[in-house]
């Protein structure tokens, strides 16, 4: 083995181990991993294959003939439900919990266990092949947060089926936009949600995008829930409890590590949804990888991702990463407020050991926001608890300052995306944690070479803004392609800068290599022609004592081109009058940025519009802010928000002819 591959027992000779650990060590330590892995990336990558288990070895670990569209270790054989599943029961931990469900929507909290996991798995998997369910079938799966969900996805990587999940609730027409793309075989859903506003039936989402669909859905097999019991539609509905306990139970079926495992869509600018497609076996590579090192998480530890499945943080960190790992997975069905109370998260941590949690600033700023000084932590004994990780969208310092102080623990912010399916710029904390940089998710992941480009394509000073990139060929365990449409891949992501694929990010590189994601590249707003960040603006308004969130937008001006507007949130129980707030906010930004920003359109909004995993929509702000027309997307958590931000926008003297 390289010497400069992950083996614990080497680091732990290096004394980094002790209480008080040597960061500049650490950092040499993950700068040497990270050279290794560009330098040699088929003695690295064989040697974290290691972590699942092979039917076949590969034949080549990167495989560069189709170059730019790679694959990673082509000619293997695997199945990533046998790595999930059948493997930590064969090693004798069938009985230690791998899902741990906590719904305090439904008052329900219950364990299974691996020997119950498998026995579920086979036997929908057995349900499916009996319907004649194949390898590279697709199946769509409509679901909530719920066990049943899991099960699915790991029976259709059982028999090589590409499982495709579309979260519950989906807009019909959304869903009948995937059904078209996909073409499933089988949909498998449930009757209904349940959200803090009660009860969402899925059952008339599903008829009405079958509907609405061009492709001849043959089946659906529904999971009727307690809480809505849905009539089945004769000749193509089937009941999920009857089918399943009756099915027979069927043996993982062996899959080309090339394979895809799933796809899952993700918005396209055109209207038009992208299906990433995920592989088998460089995804199980990745995934193992990352949960050991980036998450320090191993056999029998509890991971905590509070997201949902119908992400991409749902697909490697509620199911297939801690699972791969044999860990423990919690499984949760509620929000971080609200379900009941702020309090909800830190009480699940400390009565399920949570070792590892995961979550989006977001939902850290929902709970700020509603409990500003940690009243809800004060009664929690949270020492099971080592780090709090933090991805999404871009965390900005007063929030991970906030819970860094609350909670006494280490906050990791890291950043990836759902192409990439697994972080790329991270600190690593399960082998060389290195030091904190507010503002930044650190350096960039070994396997991921990235940098910071100009519109020229030439790298940028380090400080200096620009393009984020990461040069080909990206490691394992990101997109392969786009389902279907291999040249809308290349178009969207590989031809602005050839040799390198575009994030879409913009931001910039400080001297030690530390990446600072300040915002989407559309969110660059060119003011009297300088080029600024909204995410600047955000981190410098978020320093006030009384902001729990805000978002900034770039609006149109006759003069300067663009100028930033800023809506902000206020915390709960604060009181300031709005011109004292107006006058506070302004010179802060003229302080921490200066006269050049020339900001000054600034006004307080009760919430702000977000998708279903917690990203500000500021690009549908914008479209408002400027009179274009727009659309709600289809991820949106609550349509009235953007009702909001027009009669904010309105009262500022802008979105006043704007006819939705």
């Amino acid at each position: 083995m390289s010497e400069l591959t992950l083996n614990q027992d080497e680091i732990k000779k290096t004394g980094l181990d002790e209480a008080r650990p040597d960061l500049s060590r650490h950092l040499e330590i993950h700068q040497a991993l990270h050279a290794h892995s560009l330098t040699q990336p088929d003695d690295f990558w064989a040697n974290a294959a290691k972590l699942i288990d092979w039917d076949k070895t590969w034949d080549k670990v990167l495989d560069t003939q189709n170059a730019p569209l790679y694959s990673w270790f082509s000619g293997g054989e695997c199945n990533t439900c046998y790595n999930a599943v059948d493997r930590h029961v064969e090693q004798g931990r069938g009985k230690q919990v791998a899902i741990q469900y906590v719904s305090p929507v439904t008052e329900t909290e219950y364990g299974i266990t691996y020997d119950e996991l498998l026995a579920q798995v086979s036997r929908l998997a057995g349900y499916m092949d009996a319907i004649g369910v194949k390898k590279g079938d697709r199946v769509i799966i409509y679901m909530p947060m719920i066990p049943e969900t899991a099960f699915a996805m790991l029976a259709c990587a059982r028999i090589g089926a590409i499982h495709s999940v579309v979260f519950g609730g989906f807009a019909a027409s959304e869903l009948a936009a995937r059904i078209n793309d996909a073409k499933p075989k089988l949909i498998l859903s449930a009757s209904c949600g349940v959200e803090p506003s009660g009860v969402v039936p899925y059952k008339p989402l599903l008829d009405g995008a079958i509907d609405l669909s061009t492709h001849d859905v043959e089946q659906c097999l529904i999971l009727n829930r307690s809480q809505y019991h849905a009539e089945l539609t004769k000749g193509r509905d089937v009941d999920w409890q009857t089918a399943v306990s009756s099915a027979r139970s069927i043996a993982c079926q062996t899959v080309a590590a090339t394979d895809p495992l799933y796809v899952l869509y993700t918005s396209g600018t055109t209207g038009q949804p992208k299906g990433v497609v995920r592989d088998n076996g460089g995804h199980g590579v990745a995934l193992a990888w990352s949960m050991k090192n980036i998450y320090d998480i191993g056999p029998g530890d509890t991971f905590w991702a509070a997201s949902d499945v119908g992400w991409v943080v749902g697909h490697s960190y509620i199911v297939y990463g801690p699972l791969l790992v044999g860990a423990t997975t919690l499984l949760f069905e509620g929000k971080p407020i609200g379900t009941p109370d702020p309090g909800i998260f830190w009480r699940t941590i400390e009565k399920y050991r949570v070792k590892s949690f995961f979550t989006a600033p977001t939902a850290i700023r929902a709970i700020k926001r509603d409990d500003p000084d940690g009243d809800f932590l004060r009664d929690t004994d949270l020492t099971c608890l080592k780090t709090l990780f933090l991805a999404g969208e871009r965390c900005d310092p007063d929030t991970l300052h906030w819970a860094e102080d609350r909670l006494g623990k280490p906050v990791i912010d890291h950043w990836w995306q759902t192409e990439t399916g697994w972080p790329v710029a991270a600190n690593l904390m399960g082998v060389a944690p290195i030091q904190v940089k507010a503002g930044s998710p650190a350096l960039a992941v070994p396997g991921f070479e990235v940098e910071v480009l100009d519109e020229q394509g030439e790298v940028v000073p380090a400080g200096e803004s620009g393009n984020v990139v990461i040069k080909l060929p990206l490691p394992p365990g990101t997109l392969t392609t786009l389902w279907q449409n291999e040249q809308r891949y290349l178009d969207s992501y590989l031809s602005m800068y050839p040799g390198y694929y575009l994030t879409g990010d913009a931001g910039y590189m400080d001297e030690e290599g530390y990446l600072y994601i300040m915002s989407r590249i559309d969110d660059i707003i060119n003011v009297a022609g300088h080029r600024l960040s909204t995410g600047r603006f955000e981190e410098v308004l978020c320093q006030h004592e009384a902001v729990a969130e805000v978002a900034v937008i770039g609006v149109e001006d006759k003069l300067k081109g663009q100028l930033p507007l800023g809506l902000v949130v206020l915390k709960k129980g604060v009181f300031l009058s709005d011109e004292e707030l107006h006058r506070e906010l302004i010179t802060l930004v003229r302080e921490h940025i200066g006269p050049v920003a020339s900001f000054r359109l600034v006004s307080v909004i009760q919430k702000l519009p977000k998708t279903r995993s917690g990203k500000v929509l500021r690009g549908t702000m914008r479209k408002i802010a400027d009179n274009q027309e727009y659309k709600a997307p289809a991820t949106i958590e609550d349509p009235q928000t953007l009702e909001l931000v027009r009669n904010v926008l309105t009262r500022m003297g802008y979105a006043d002819a704007l006819i939705p």
